[in-house]
């Protein structure tokens, strides 16, 4: 259950099973009429494809295809099916992962008249490994990584992250799910891990059609403990959120520590179980940490988490709303404030109400920030763009009659990789920036 909105910490990798992560170019076509023949001049007739196949009403090279984009499917495209992809004119376009059930029925993984089988797949999967082990070179600064980013590794409804020797594992497409046990084996074989905690919301479950698991597809611990560029975490998965800890942070939590000079003192406002406060304090040697949080559960993580570093951080079980009204009505202030609320903005209607939310929660956190001191705020909302987050910030500073100085965005680490054809997928924002 939701408890607060600045607790759950309901991070987004484009959202596939959500209505509102649909682009708006794909609502601006108008429906194909029902008289046009099919299909045109110089496409494959319907007895010569390949089957089973489906047939787009418009082009879009998008990963993720809604029902407007459907013109029709052959009789044996079954819920998921790798289907071969005809455009409107009837010529190959592309394959992939069909379910007429899902609010989201087509997902493609490639576009292009080159076939694809089952066996590439794997080669996917390969691909996305090799970029984060060969390329990357993540294993020499933590074992916890992504290794697979959904669309922005050519597999939309699959998020793989390796945590220890446990591969945890969101799944939001039916078509993925059939195939995953194959898949497991690989993966552990090439990562070296050897327990998987599959996870399937409610919601997926029921828009994709998924299948309850009789039992868990691979028996894993409860909990491990991870590193990170040396600091120590412990996940817990069940009572972490999402996959149970957040990698996307990983280069932004380092990069705040090396900007710390010793004996700072560190505000971690929705520190969920740590990660900016423990970075702060192992590594960055600050003075005095604070994390703030509503999760009862998180922060008694987070404490575990500190013993673990042998560090001192106070650890605050209240509201961030409340904690930094309180505080600004006692005159605290802090030399760096780092605000990492959930997504604010979860769908395109709530959007004015995530924007009061996040100027209101960034006006508090700029109050709390020393003259000079440094403030780094971010939002995980997919439907908010950085410009956008950006002056909601600055106007929430501006009502101080303070200024900001910016020093830098960012956003997740590059074991989070964003397709061109799916720029949803670049959902974390984070500013760096003294406040005046």
């Amino acid at each position: 259950m939701r408890k607060h909105a600045t607790t759950q910490k309901a991070r987004e990798v484009r959202d596939p099973t959500t209505p509102a992560s649909l682009p708006d170019r794909q609502t601006a076509e108008p429906e194909a009429s029902a008289t046009e023949p099919t299909p045109p001049v110089g496409g494959t007739p319907e007895a010569e494809r390949i089957r089973p196949w489906v047939q787009l009403k418009y082009i879009s090279y998008s990963t993720q295809l809604y029902p407007a984009m459907i013109a029709k499917a052959s009789p044996d495209a079954q819920p998921g099916s790798l289907v071969t992809v005809y455009d409107k004119a009837g010529r190959r376009f592309g394959t992939g992962l069909y379910n007429p059930h899902a609010r989201v029925p087509l997902r493609m993984l490639q576009h292009g008249p080159q076939p694809f089988t089952e066996e590439d797949f794997v080669r996917l999967l390969d691909r996305a490994v090799e970029l984060r082990v060969e390329v990357l070179r993540l294993p020499e600064v933590t074992d916890a990584f992504r290794v697979v980013h959904s669309d922005g590794d050519g597999l939309s409804g699959l998020i793989v992250d390796k945590l220890a020797d446990v591969l945890s594992i969101e799944v939001h497409s039916l078509g993925i799910w059939q195939r995953l046990p194959q898949w497991l084996p690989h993966l552990h074989r090439r990562l070296g891990t050897r327990h998987a905690v599959v996870e399937v919301s409610e919601l997926a479950r029921r828009v994709e059609r998924i299948p309850a698991p009789e039992s868990p597809i691979d028996p894993a611990p409860r909990r491990v403990r991870i590193r990170e560029h040396g600091v120590l975490y412990e996940v817990d998965f069940a009572e972490g959120h999402k996959t149970g800890f957040f990698c996307d942070q990983r280069d932004n939590r380092v990069r705040l520590a090396r900007l710390l000079r010793p004996g700072q003192r560190v505000l971690d406002l929705c520190c969920y179980t740590g990660g900016f406060a423990l970075a702060a304090a192992v590594l960055g040697k600050a003075g005095d940490v604070t994390g703030v949080d509503l999760d009862e559960k998180a922060i008694a993580r987070a404490r575990r988490n500190a013993n673990l570093n042998q560090v001192r951080v106070q650890w605050v079980h209240c509201d961030a709303f409340s904690y930094a009204r309180q505080m600004q009505r006692n005159g605290r202030q802090w030399d760096v404030v780092v605000v990492d609320p959930p997504k604010f903005v979860p769908s395109r209607e709530e959007r004015e109400q995530g924007r009061r939310r996040y100027e209101d929660l960034n006006g508090l956190a700029a109050a709390l920030v020393a003259p000079g001191g440094l403030l780094v705020t971010c939002s995980c909302s997919g439907l908010v763009t950085a410009e956008d987050f950006e002056q909601w910030v600055c106007r929430a500073v501006h009502r101080l009659n303070r200024r900001l100085q910016s020093l830098d965005r960012t956003g997740a680490g590059p074991d989070h990789p964003v397709m061109s054809n799916c720029p949803e997928g670049r959902y974390l924002k984070v500013i760096w920036a003294r406040v005046w």
